[in-house]
């Protein structure tokens, strides 16, 4: 069979991709090997931009079950260290606690509506590719198949096969001096501090904070109850230089409490949850950081976990991957229709890569500060006290939620929206919200003139069967520009502030040939 995109793994990012390209009017076919949804407890939540990137695409009240807009977090922590973000006047830090599990559930529910072909249980074993296409072999319940895709897109995770397969390296760091354990577990109430929720260990005068990486001696504990009313709290540890564990043995409740012991240098009498689960019990003795070479070889590209690993702390993986998939969706269904301008492809890569290696940056350097070490409490120290300014405290926000991120978009650069997120224009415009966010949902690029002045829409005529334009009235002197091109992933291409004139028209439609495409 034939198909114009295949992509193989369906988590998250491979789902979503899924979703955009079906917006977009492309037919994707999606491979899975699991026959069905994982239900192992994985990623506990959303952090960062995702949050709003998915609210854009009207997923945030399918996700949680209410309207929007997303709120901000009022605190949040940089490696165990707290930070007070209700004094932010922009405060950029936006999470959703959902599971990883309903998460996938609710983006294949929306594929499948968009018309997405699942197939699940069939595993990619082999792929060439040439200048036309790429040839996949797959193995499947019903026996062995070949597809011919005129791109792949692997979303299979830090072990890709389509990653190795294409012969993209994939270099970076191991720290194999690092183990965590992790699992579900039931703590006596007479331990937990009913008004803060703090673990209180009497014994060595200790008290705990949740949801927090308790930095002590010895490593690093970490608890949160997931599901309020439950009973259970999921709880961690973190320890370095400790004996190598056989990794092939499974891991035991018994072996999760020693590892409590250990840190806490007390005894913590954690029980096992006796409700059905699944509940959680996981090793990981090791922490990967490493980023492909490139996210495109010829007609493969890579996506998520697939392109980058890094460690989980601060909650990046999805904030980074699902932004993957919206960023590269519109681009490939560009390539696919025959519009994309030249090198539009290859900005998925320039724009993504930069963003990962910030993330890999900042989760390093997470890991480093929680070790048990004498200067290491002094960098903290100092760390500490440079978060008591809010200027600090605004920086770390952007750099964990990804809001600091602003692509190189070439000659339109100049405008300070440029590059950067779309702004909140229902403070600024009397009308026509409604209207721009209908088609942002529908990840379609938008024109919105600000002015009034309908030479501005007449001027992009040319690309309307592409680019939808919108007129809005601002009665707002400090709107944020008089005119914006928004791409489909939430980013300005273009701003300006002139009024309608020939100038400003002519810039326009630079920006619009540049991403595009030419008029037709």
């Amino acid at each position: 069979m034939t198909a114009d995109v295949t992509i193989v793994g369906g988590g998250p990012n491979g789902l979503l991709l899924a979703c955009e390209l079906r917006l977009a009017g492309v037919r994707p076919l999606l491979l899975e090997r699991l026959h069905a949804r994982s239900e192992t407890p994985r990623a506990n939540g959303l952090v960062g931009r995702v949050v709003q990137a998915l609210e854009l695409r009207g997923l945030y009240e399918p996700l949680t079950g209410r309207s929007g807009p997303a709120q901000p977090l009022p605190f949040y922590q940089f490696s165990g260290l707290p930070l007070d973000l209700r004094d932010l006047p922009d405060n950029p830090l936006h999470a959703l606690q959902v599971p990883q599990a309903r998460i996938e559930q609710v983006l294949e529910e929306r594929a499948r509506e968009l018309g997405v072909e699942i197939r699940r249980g069939h595993e990619l074993t082999a792929l060439r590719q040439d200048d036309d296409a790429v040839t996949l072999d797959i193995r499947a319940p019903q026996g062995a198949y070949r597809v011919r895709t005129r791109y792949l897109v692997g979303a299979d995770g830090g072990h890709s096969t389509v990653r190795k397969q294409a012969g993209i390296a994939f270099p970076g760091t191991t720290d194999d001096s690092f183990a965590s354990r992790a699992g579900h577990t039931v703590i006596p109430d007479a331990l937990l501090d009913p008004a803060t929720g703090e673990l209180v260990l009497p014994e060595p005068g200790m008290r705990l904070r949740p949801y927090a990486h308790n930095r002590l001696p010895n490593g690093v504990l970490t608890f949160a109850m997931m599901q309020p009313g439950s009973g259970i709290h999921l709880v961690a540890t973190f320890e370095w230089d400790q004996p190598p564990v056989d990794d092939s043995t499974p891991m035991t409740f018994d072996e999760l409490r020693a590892s409590a012991r250990r840190v806490l240098g007390t005894d913590l009498p954690l029980t096992p949850p006796t409700t059905p689960g699944p509940h959680l019990l996981r090793r990981v003795t090791s922490i990967n950081s490493r980023q492909a070479d490139t996210y495109r070889a010829g007609r493969v590209l890579l996506l998520g976990d697939a392109a980058h690993v890094h460690s989980a702390v601060g909650g990046p993986g999805l904030n980074l991957g699902m932004q993957d998939a919206i960023n590269l969706g519109w681009k490939l269904a560009a390539q696919i229709h025959g519009w994309a301008p030249p090198g539009l492809l290859d900005t998925y890569h320039s724009e993504r890569a930069a963003v990962s290696r910030r993330v890999l940056m900042q989760t390093r350097a997470q890991m480093a500060l929680m070790r048990p070490a004498a200067d290491i409490t002094a960098a903290r120290d100092l760390l500490a006290e440079l978060l008591d300014d809010p200027r600090n405290r605004a920086r770390i926000a952007a750099l964990l939620s990804g809001t600091d991120i602003r692509y190189d978009m070439g000659r339109a650069t100049g405008h300070p929206l440029v590059g950067r997120w779309l702004p909140d224009l229902r403070t600024h415009i009397t009308d026509s919200w409604e209207q721009i966010a209908e088609r942002l949902r529908a990840a379609r690029p938008v024109l919105v003139d600000l002015t009034g002045h309908s030479a501005t829409a007449k001027a992009a005529d040319a690309w309307t069967d592409r680019v939808d334009v919108i007129t809005a009235r601002s009665a707002d002197r400090s709107r944020p520009a008089s005119a914006i091109l928004v791409r489909p992933d939430g980013y300005l291409a273009w701003a300006t502030d002139e009024a309608a004139s020939q100038s400003m028209r002519h810039h326009m439609r630079e920006a619009l040939t540049a991403w595009f495409g030419t008029a037709t």
